[in-house]
């Protein structure tokens, strides 16, 4: 059963739109897209929209609390994610002061999702050690635990630099930075979160959600086991929304077929079939349809997993600008509320 009050948000990478005259956009013309989009999902009311963090040429997104900092200064209500920070490539140090400047700047909006790397660009591009790969999370996501307290302390690194009485800044006006882990699929992250008391977003991009239920109640039993809190997990996964099912279909199947090919062919992965889209889109994990099919999917990936958040990731591939900014209208003024509706019905 999904929380009393399930958290719906928007994700997005920065794909590269296209414009109005069918052209695709520069990186400058997409982020400021992504900042418009933004200002659009706040006025309708989106719980949160989350930026990822890419170093390929089909993602305008490289720093997210760059663009999350543009985005603070033109909302009001929205929070304001990574979606993720490959913290393994980064210094945990500069990532908490970074997003403690975002959280001061939005007013306390700001979110930071930790995460390992599902795209390893950034390892080389910043002079680490793929052979590091596990050992740079593990001691990097214990040293931000460590800044979370916000108050000086000391730090023996091994592949981090040590520390002595450090003390960062800012401060969160709060005296805390909302902090998250995404996990793509690994049972020792999930267990690693529970451990340092973070909750967990599941990235689910592909076959039917249910097979998540096992990391949940892992989750669960391990945060015990710690004596840690337990925390609502939240998912997110693919969509696109028309204002007709064969609308949605046809642009979502042109648009994710390319970003997953694109990827693919770094991962080893076979192009993508008419028939794995579709299988994905009625039993899988995108959310393609008009308001209601999306929402109808929506509710029971969150019932079964009893999640207590859900964020869409859209924009996949070169959707037009007009499509996504559509997307997002119907997203907030028809899918949230009906997805609650759904909610309440249990």
């Amino acid at each position: 059963m999904a929380p009393e009050k399930v958290v719906l948000g928007l994700d997005t990478f920065g794909d590269l739109p296209k414009n109005s005259d069918g052209e695709l956009m520069t990186y400058a013309q997409a982020l400021r897209q992504v900042v418009k989009e933004a200002v659009l999902a706040d006025e309708l009311g989106v719980d949160i929209i989350t930026l990822g963090e890419h170093h390929r040429d089909e993602f305008a997104i490289s720093s997210p609390e760059t663009v999350l900092a543009a985005i603070a200064t033109q909302t009001n209500q929205i929070q304001l994610g990574s979606g993720v920070t490959v913290l393994s490539s980064d210094d945990p140090v500069r990532v908490f002061e970074r997003f403690s400047t975002v959280d001061a700047v939005s007013n306390g909006r700001a979110q930071v999702i930790l995460g390992r790397g599902s795209f390893t660009e950034s390892f080389p591009l910043f002079g680490y050690d793929l052979g590091d790969y596990d050992a740079l999370f593990e001691e990097k996501i214990a040293l931000f635990s460590k800044l979370l307290e916000e108050k000086p302390f000391d730090w023996q690194g091994e592949l981090t630099q040590s520390l002595k009485q450090a003390n960062v800044f800012p401060k969160t006006e709060s005296g805390h930075l909302d902090t998250w882990v995404g996990v793509g699929g690994s049972p020792e992250s999930i267990v690693r979160a529970a451990h340092f008391g973070f909750p967990v977003i599941l990235a689910i991009i592909g076959g039917d959600p249910v097979r998540f239920k096992p990391y949940v109640e892992l989750y669960e039993r391990a945060a015990q086991q710690f004596g840690m809190p337990t925390h609502p997990l939240g998912m997110h996964s693919h969509g696109f929304i028309a204002d007709t099912q064969e609308a949605a279909v046809e642009m979502a199947w042109e648009n994710i077929k390319l970003a997953f090919d694109k990827i693919g062919v770094t991962r080893g992965w076979a192009p993508m079939s008419r028939e794995h889209f579709e299988h994905e889109i009625t039993s899988g994990s995108m959310y393609v349809g008009t308001p209601e099919v999306v929402a109808q999917r929506m509710a029971k990936a969150i019932k079964t997993l009893g999640v207590g958040r859900f964020d869409l990731v859209y924009g996949a591939g070169e959707q037009p600008a007009s499509a996504r900014e559509r997307m997002i209208t119907l997203y907030a003024t028809e899918v949230i509320p009906r997805v609650r509706e759904l909610l309440a019905e249990d």
